[in-house]
């Protein structure tokens, strides 16, 4: 402590770069501060520090992290008590630019595997982000003492040091409990889970929070389970979705995308308080949808796009600029390829011709005039050669009665499992339209990118850099994820920079592994060796990252316009 005091005075006044100086760790009476990365500029990206909490003055019991599960939970109530202090910091730090800012990359309504806190073998280690004051570009020393002496013992004194046991016991609960509902999904054969009294209807387009006074969800009849929980006094009840092919109707603005977006959002666990903190959804579900102008590299689409005209390949089909059609089809080849159970597809999402093409249709145009072959003629085909899953939003098309093995109906967002009625209309009402597209489902696409994909060079320096959730620059390219649905959050898009950069870097691309073997040795090294693992500097402040889905890493990696790809034989 006092050697920092010390060194913050000798600095005062002295130009900004002398901060440098400060590197190191020092010892506080009940923590460390380990200052990692000191910022160049007070406009710069903010200095990282870690706090380094030893179990001796902040006690984290052995059963808070006996399971894999409690751990990440309590991590994460520890990151959100932090970002709440931080919040009510009440300290005035004076300066230019970013002076005196503090930061956490703090959890929004999931909760997700973190670099923020890390609880090790007998420490707790917090990462924040801290702006260095500075008057202009000189340093202000003692608005830094301030920073370090008053405005982070008080963060800590009203997070970690405050938050009593029962704080823990709760969460380790929810982490039992998300457990139990998953095994029980497994067991069963389920494919989502949505319990009674949920909200699943948000605040707002902007907010994730959930809506008030909305209708809380009441399964079905048929469709209601009840489930054995643990730390409850009472079953859970709720939906169970069993694998298969589930539709999902219902007259507009009556709930039916509100539903899907909660299945969506249900592969990742979601905190208590939440709504949705007892949906759970297959966690190798994956959204699809069109996505005009994506780029393309290589993929088989031959299942539902063939003869196109000017005799383009769609066995290995590319493209810059894809069109609604064929980026669905991509998007679902893609999502197969990389190991997806269950498909999500929202109608309002989708280009219509992917999904349907009925009787009048093909009598005005004919198949050999006709490239597509419709989703509704292959949805069957994926359940039972496949064994993939699709749970389907759809108003406008009851073509899709005769292959759906269960219907929800959402009726002023309340469901009824309107099975036998759609089969007794589909009877009544049958369709005459031809099936198309042959017997088989078509061969899943085997890829393997090459090392030249990844190019992060720009000028003499290579830099990979998430901008916002939604954009990735990687050297002179953008990849752009505005489409990726279940990318829900910037730390997440963060991390599949610093995957991408490693892979790079240590040349996992020599190494001709199709995609999912890749996923496979990514998902690997995050579980054995840490998110941090990817980063230049592991034993550094790693601490703005979250960990991606496989599944949004392989979407990133076929939206890489330098990609170059290869399919094996």
């Amino acid at each position: 402590m006092k050697q920092l005091q010390q060194n913050l005075r000798r600095i005062d006044g002295k130009s900004y770069k002398a901060y440098k100086d400060i590197q190191g760790t020092y010892t506080f009476q009940t923590y460390d501060v380990a200052i990692d990365y000191v910022q160049g500029d007070p406009f710069a990206a903010p200095s990282k520090i870690r706090l380094i909490i030893p179990n001796a003055t902040r006690e984290v019991r052995p059963q808070w992290k006996e399971t894999k599960s409690r751990k990440l939970y309590a991590e994460d109530v520890i990151a959100r008590h932090v970002a709440k202090a931080i919040v009510k910091d009440k300290s005035m730090i004076k300066g230019s630019g970013k002076s005196g800012a503090i930061s956490i990359d703090a959890p929004g309504q999931e909760i997700i595997d973190r670099t923020a806190v890390s609880i090790e073998n007998n420490q707790t280690v917090v990462c924040l982000s801290v702006g260095l004051p500075a008057n202009g570009r000189r340093i202000n020393g003692k608005e830094a003492e301030k920073l370090f002496f008053e405005a982070i013992p008080s963060i800590l004194e009203r997070s970690v040091f405050s938050m009593n046991d029962h704080v823990f016991e709760e969460v380790c609960q929810l982490a039992d409990q998300h457990d139990a509902i998953k095994n029980t999904m497994k067991e069963n054969g389920w494919v989502s889970f949505v319990a009674d009294g949920s909200i699943l209807p948000r605040e707002s387009g902007i907010s994730n929070r959930p809506m008030k006074n909305a209708i809380p969800f009441e399964s079905p009849d048929a469709n209601r389970v009840s489930i054995d929980i643990p730390h409850r006094d009472k079953p859970l009840t709720g939906m169970a979705l069993n694998k298969g092919i589930v539709l999902i109707v219902g007259g507009g603005y009556h709930g039916k995308s509100t539903l899907l977006k909660a299945m969506e959002r249900g592969v990742y666990p979601h905190i208590k308080g939440d709504g949705r903190e007892y949906v759970v959804t297959d966690e190798d579900a994956v959204k699809v949808r069109a996505e005009d102008g994506r780029h393309v590299s290589n993929v088989n689409i031959s299942p539902f796009i063939k003869n196109l005209p000017h005799g383009e390949d769609t066995v290995q089909f590319t493209t810059e600029n894809a069109s609604g059609s064929t980026s669905q089809a991509a998007n679902v080849m893609e999502a197969i390829e990389a190991s997806a159970s269950t498909l999500l597809i929202d109608e309002d999402t989708s280009a219509t011709n992917f999904m349907i093409r009925d009787e009048r249709m093909q009598e005005l145009v004919v198949k050999e005039k006709e490239p597509i072959t419709p989703f509704i003629d292959k949805i069957k085909q994926l359940r039972d050669s496949l064994d993939v899953s699709t749970i389907l939003v759809m108003g406008g098309s009851g073509d899709y009665f005769e292959a759906a093995d269960e219907v929800i109906m959402l009726d002023q967002y309340l469901p009824y499992n309107v099975t036998e009625k759609a089969r007794e209309i589909a009877q009544q009402h049958p369709f005459h339209r031809e099936r198309e597209g042959g017997e088989e489902f078509g061969a899943i696409p085997n890829r393997h990118f090459q090392p030249k994909s990844l190019d992060s060079r720009k000028g003499k320096k290579s830099k990979v850099q998430a901008k916002g959730r939604t954009l990735i620059l990687m050297g002179q390219h953008e990849i752009s994820l505005h489409y990726v649905e279940q990318l829900i959050h910037v730390s997440q898009t963060r991390m599949i920079a610093e995957v991408l950069l490693h892979l790079e870097q240590k040349g996992w691309l020599k190494t001709k592994r199709n995609l999912p073997e890749l996923l496979d040795e990514i998902e690997k090294q995050m579980d054995t060796k840490g998110l941090a693992s990817f980063t230049p500097f592991p034993q550094q402040h790693p601490g703005d990252l979250a960990r991606p889905r496989r599944h949004e890493i392989a979407a990133t990696l076929n939206r890489m316009r330098s990609s170059q790809v290869e399919q094996f034989q």
